[in-house]
């Protein structure tokens, strides 16, 4: 349900809403995470200057852009909100995800991107991996070019002993909006399995992306929103560092996943998707 910049909710809108978010909670866990209301969104973006959004699942599917999206995000900026995009997808570079957004009508800039290639070019870097040494990669087109840009080579070989690095262990991830296909951590998997040996993560949840945004932006984690579908690596990367975290129903995580009582991992709120933040506080 997408308004225009200056449009107002109705109250039908907002129970609605509401109401959407309230069905089938689970009263005896509900009391660890709560459905996003009108008074609970506009507590939310008063209390953050930075709102951190997964991508898969929260601004797309695909390569289709969920609803309202393009009116949250510009609404978001007006406020003076910072808007930071992190993502655990590999298969392309910050700059090819520039150009993804660009062409979905979203002006998003390369340094407002986090992706895992990134942040794998990244940690060998800041942890002065040697430029003359080689980087056999299993992955996508954006890997390599991140690791180009940081100045490291990619190639093949053996190497017994050498830093084996995953970009994530996401299980799924969604290559059009209606189809789901295995992730990162399939192959991860496998490669744990032949060399016994477990990898070092540097895309969500692990505190490494995190602590880079920290040093980029200075901002206090607890001034931070991170907004994602998935619980075992958005909400968990969030909670980790002590944000606030918002869980959006739009990508791999249905509510029943949420109140399944195998679960550990709750977020602070929880809505259908990223333009309830906005059209809630409108009433």
């Amino acid at each position: 349900m997408a308004k225009g910049n200056d449009a107002k909710i109705t109250d039908r809108e907002v129970i609605a809403i509401e109401k959407e978010n309230m069905v089938n909670v689970d009263s005896e866990k509900s009391s660890t995470y709560r459905s996003l209301t009108s008074e609970s969104a506009k507590d939310l973006i008063e209390s953050v200057d930075a709102f951190l959004f997964d991508c898969d699942g929260v601004i797309w599917k695909g390569d289709k852009l969920i609803d309202g999206v393009p009116e949250a995000l510009q609404a978001l900026r007006s406020m003076g909100k910072r808007l930071v995009f992190v993502t655990n997808n590999s298969t392309k570079s910050r700059k090819q995800y520039a150009r993804k957004f660009g062409t979905l009508g979203l002006h998003v800039t390369e340094e407002e991107i986090f992706s895992s290639s990134f942040a794998a070019a990244m940690f060998l870097k800041l942890n002065g991996f040697s430029r003359d040494k080689k980087v056999y990669v299993i992955g996508e087109e954006g890997i390599l070019e991140e690791l180009e840009l940081a100045g490291f080579t990619g190639l093949g070989g053996p190497n017994p002993g050498c830093l084996f690095i995953a970009t994530n262990r996401d299980a799924v991830g969604h290559l059009t909006d209606l189809q789901e296909w295995p992730g990162a951590g399939c192959m991860v998997a496998a490669v744990c399995g032949s060399v016994q040996k477990e990898p070092v993560v540097v895309g969500k949840p692990s505190t490494f992306l995190m602590d880079f945004l920290l040093e980029r932006y200075k901002i206090d984690t607890s001034k931070m929103c991170m907004v994602g579908d998935r619980l075992d690596t958005d909400i968990l990367f969030g909670r980790n560092a002590g944000c606030k975290t918002l869980l959006v129903l739009s990508g791999v995580t249905a509510l029943s996943d949420l109140n399944d009582s195998s679960n550990t991992i709750h977020p602070d709120y929880y809505t259908s998707n990223v333009s309830d933040i906005v059209l809630l506080c409108r009433k």
